[in-house]
């Protein structure tokens, strides 16, 4: 008998779509940071912001949020006291003239009731909310922040399963 022709089309156009040659486009998304929201053509699959500006405000808030969750460990919030003690030290020694008592006792000192706040998990969100007992996992300050951050992530997670590596299912074409 002869060589055996494929089972499949033996047009080239699939394993040009497998390397990455002839894909469209992503489409059109919404920038993920809060208070921009824009329309933009993404230039990478996995893009999230629309601009240079809005991926420098989104790390900015990262670290801003990685402060105040190390702020809340024993640690941080031991190191940040220290800081303050330094802080009060130096104003201490740029002022000559004596402070009053009341100025002294009122300086550093918090509430007594602190309720337990939280930020927003979105980036460029920095709205604070309290959580309830009802839902102690809260992360996000509204439903439209929640929703914007669930759609970048479903997104990301489709493409991801698109891009696994390994052997794909071929469709046979019945004899």
């Amino acid at each position: 008998m002869g060589v055996e022709a494929p089972l499949g089309p033996v047009d080239d156009h699939d394993s040009r779509l497998h390397r990455g040659q002839g894909c469209s486009k992503p489409r059109r998304r919404r920038c993920l940071l809060k208070g921009c929201e824009e329309w933009f053509q993404p230039r990478r699959p996995q893009a999230r912001y629309c601009s240079q500006k809005c991926r420098e405000s989104a790390k900015r808030w990262r670290r801003w949020r990685a402060g105040q969750k190390w702020r809340k460990t024993e640690s941080g919030r031991h190191c940040r006291r220290q800081q303050s003690c330094r802080y009060r030290q130096r104003v201490r020694e740029r002022r000559e003239a004596p402070r009053s008592v009341t100025d002294r006792a009122r300086e550093g000192q918090r509430p007594a009731d602190i309720l337990k706040e939280s930020s927003c998990s979105r980036p460029g969100c920095y709205d604070w909310f309290v959580t309830s007992p009802r839902s102690p996992g809260q992360r996000f300050c509204s439903y439209l922040c929640r929703k914007a951050l669930r759609r970048v992530l479903q997104r990301e997670s489709r493409w991801a399963t698109r891009r696994k590596p390994g052997p794909r299912l071929q469709r046979r074409i019945p004899p």
